[in-house]
Parts: structure tokens; C-alpha cells; sequence
């Protein structure tokens, strides 16, 4: 099991990661962020996910899907790829891990295998 500082700095050593963050989906506050704040506000972009969090579990409610978790979701940006991780661990239900990589600089499927193992380590 790692601790939060642990999976931050696991998180940022994928390769081309910009900014990471875990986050309170009820809140929308950041519980802690590592990254290059002059590149992307995690703060924000904590705050904006938390946002599309809360329309795909809606979504998901109206489709009758209550069997099924959300693994992760994915934007894709002319420049960048946003990841959002929500952790399914009993005591960190509502959490989700944000990551923002460089696109040409990443690999997407690396870097969601190493998200997830980082999201399935992190003891909150």
C-alpha cells in the first residue's frame, strides 16, 4: 500500500505526465496535486472533472447500469490526454486520481495500466 505523496510522485514519473491530482468527487477539491502548476491549474481542472465525474454516474444511473464501475475516462486534446481514475477501495469510494499527460510524449496505454495500478496501491 502507498501513501498519497507516494502516488503522487509515482503518478508524475509516467512518462510525459504534466500534473496529477486526487480528488473528492463530492467536493470537487483537490486533496493533493503534484505538477508543473504554470502548464494546467489542478485546481481547476479538479473542480471541472469533478463535473464530468458526477454527469457519467448520472448517465449511468439513468441507463440502469448499477453492476458496473467506471475503470476510467478519457479526453483527448489536440495536445494533451486527461485521465480520471476513480478508486474503487471501500475506504476511498467518491476519490478519483486526475492525470494530465502530454500526448506526444506519452504512451496512452502505458500510462493507463501504471495509472491503475498507482489508483489499486493508494491507501487513503
Amino acid at each position: 500500500m502507498a501513501n498519497l505523496e507516494t502516488s503522487l510522485k509515482e503518478s508524475m514519473a509516467i512518462e510525459g505526465a504534466i500534473g496529477v491530482a486526487l480528488v473528492d468527487c463530492g467536493s470537487g477539491m483537490a486533496l493533493g496535486t503534484l505538477g508543473d502548476g504554470a502548464e494546467l491549474d489542478l485546481n481547476v481542472a479538479a473542480a471541472g472533472n469533478t463535473d464530468v465525474v458526477r454527469a457519467k454516474m448520472r448517465t449511468m444511473e439513468m441507463l440502469n447500469l448499477h453492476d458496473v464501475e467506471i475503470e476510467d475516462i478519457l479526453t483527448t486534446l489536440t495536445h494533451q490526454y486527461h485521465l480520471i481514475r476513480p478508486l474503487t477501495a471501500p475506504g476511498a469510494r467518491g476519490l478519483f486520481l486526475f492525470l494530465a499527460l502530454h500526448r506526444s510524449r506519452s504512451n496512452l496505454a502505458m500510462a493507463r495500466h501504471r495509472l491503475t495500478q498507482i489508483a489499486l496501491a493508494l491507501e487513503v
